[in-house]
């Protein structure tokens, strides 16, 4: 289906078919980013392999996505959303299907990397897709679902797993995935629109720019992984951490010099350049590792410390995301009428504010009084994401809602990353699960929350008002 030629959106019913796509592809990418974690234990006793090697089922699904979001939303930009979310919702479900018969770790590591891959094509360009589905007046609201998906899906992970465990193995994690995607797909073809024709000459993507992409990104993820699972142990020495973080860094140097030096970018430097728009990263990326880290910090308060079965810990989780859903809406309707800036602040301070109540709580709190300070955190989190992906989305030319899209995904995968590595960290210092380690993870995450709150505040004085960013019509100006 292609948009009528300087149409303002899709008609009605077309749209919420089209709503239904996005929907379905976010819920089945975000949710498998967590959704393993919990039958890890039961996937290394199977097949017998060490924790170390069983952790590469999750780092193996996170890597993919982290190195290709860039490379695929520039594809969309020049090939079309559409064709890079279909090919990227196939390639999910037929990696879904590989890892549900995958009979070692090694197979499984591989199908999940392949698996992320996909994953990466869908969200690489989702939300690029609101923007050509939705009318101008009504991105708010389609910005909101979309922000309000990513983050119950988020949080949902543990829970839907906990559910999934609690009567079936541990492939059927995967083999759920195999109708909800098939169904995607084809709905997709029917309802998904057409790109605009690019504006411009966006020139061909290099391979030196993707390969440099993918290194710098692994490099650097495999650099906080060592720095922060092995470098925190007694006696264990970081120089690997160290040695792999300055190659990072060298191989980013030589990127971002030609990254600058081009119109579109791969990594868009472009925009970075437009302080609403770093402003707006850097509070999405601090947002993503605090709800990281106190979302995979509280089934071990939850299992371990308090001794809850796995269904009375995921119903209790269910808090977070189903505050989320209810805050989001209202979230959506107030962008616009309040500075963008004010609203994702005030909405990192009661995130914030949840995660250190809870910090605060006895080992042996109840669980009523851990579902309101959930449901805090979620309302919160749903009240700064919505504004802020807005502004993300809304500050890039139309042209470049690819790159913009790629990077709001990159901040959050990025963020989700820093995250988990943080936990190791504490985990690795205080290793017992008496509650201690649980309440210090909990602590640091409601101080990266303030810290996102900072930053988004910054945004009012760079000149973010209720419209951060403008609507995202006029070209950039070409950097270097």
């Amino acid at each position: 289906m292609t948009a009528p030629e300087g149409a303002d959106g899709l008609p009605p019913a077309q749209r919420w078919r089209a709503v239904l796509v996005l929907v379905l592809g976010l819920v089945l990418a975000v949710i498998d980013t967590s959704i393993v974690n919990m039958a890890l234990p039961a996937i290394a006793r199977e097949m017998q392999a060490p924790a170390s090697q069983a952790i590469w089922v999750v780092n193996a699904y996170q890597i993919a996505v982290l190195v290709m979001l860039l490379p695929l939303a520039s594809l969309g930009d020049r090939l079309g959303y559409r064709r890079v979310y279909l090919v990227g919702m196939v390639l999910f479900v037929l990696a879904s299907l590989a890892a549900a018969l995958a009979t070692s770790v090694v197979t499984l590591a591989l199908a999940r990397g392949v698996q992320g891959l996909g994953a990466a094509g869908v969200l690489s360009v989702n939300t690029a897709l609101v923007r050509l589905v939705y009318p101008r007046h009504r991105l708010g609201r389609g910005i909101a679902l979309n922000s309000m998906v990513v983050a119950a899906s988020t949080m949902a992970g543990p829970a839907v797993a906990a559910g999934i465990l609690s009567v079936a193995s541990w492939p059927w994690l995967f083999v759920i995935n195999l109708p909800l995607g098939a169904i995607t797909v084809w709905l997709g073809r029917r309802a998904l629109p057409a790109n605009p024709p690019p504006a411009g000459d966006q020139g061909r993507i290099a391979p030196l720019d993707v390969v440099l992409n993918v290194l710098m990104f692994a490099l650097l993820f495999l650099a906080v992984e060592q720095l922060g699972v092995r470098g925190s142990a007694p006696g264990a020495p970081p120089l690997r951490g160290w040695v792999l973080l300055a190659a990072g860094a060298l191989v980013g140097v030589v990127y971002l010099r030609r990254q600058a030096r081009q119109a579109a970018p791969l990594l868009a430097v472009d925009l970075l350049r437009l302080p609403v728009f770093a402003l707006s990263m850097l509070s999405s990326i601090g947002a993503f590792s605090a709800q990281m880290l106190g979302s995979l910090a509280l089934p071990f308060l939850l299992l371990e410390v308090q001794g809850r079965s796995p269904m009375d810990a995921g119903l209790l989780l269910t808090s977070w995301p189903i505050a989320t859903v209810l805050v989001a809406p209202v979230a959506g309707r107030l962008i616009g009428r309040f500075p963008a800036g004010w609203l994702g602040g005030a909405g990192m301070v009661i995130f914030a504010a949840g995660l250190m109540l809870m910090a605060a709580l006895p080992a042996d709190a109840s669980g009523a009084q851990l579902f309101w300070r959930m449901a805090l955190c979620g309302g919160g989190f749903a009240l700064f994401q919505a504004p802020n992906n807005h502004t993300i989305v809304t500050t890039a030319p139309l042209h470049r809602s690819g790159a913009a899209s790629g990077m709001l995904g990159t901040a959050r995968q990025t963020g989700q990353i820093l995250g988990a590595v943080l936990l190791a960290a504490i985990f690795s210092i205080w290793p017992q699960h008496d509650g201690f380690s649980e309440s210090v993870a909990l602590w640091v995450a409601g101080g990266l929350a303030l810290l996102a709150g900072v930053s988004s505040s910054l945004r009012v004085r760079a000149g973010g008002g209720p419209d951060a960013g403008g609507s995202g019509a006029g070209p950039l100006r070409q950097v270097g």
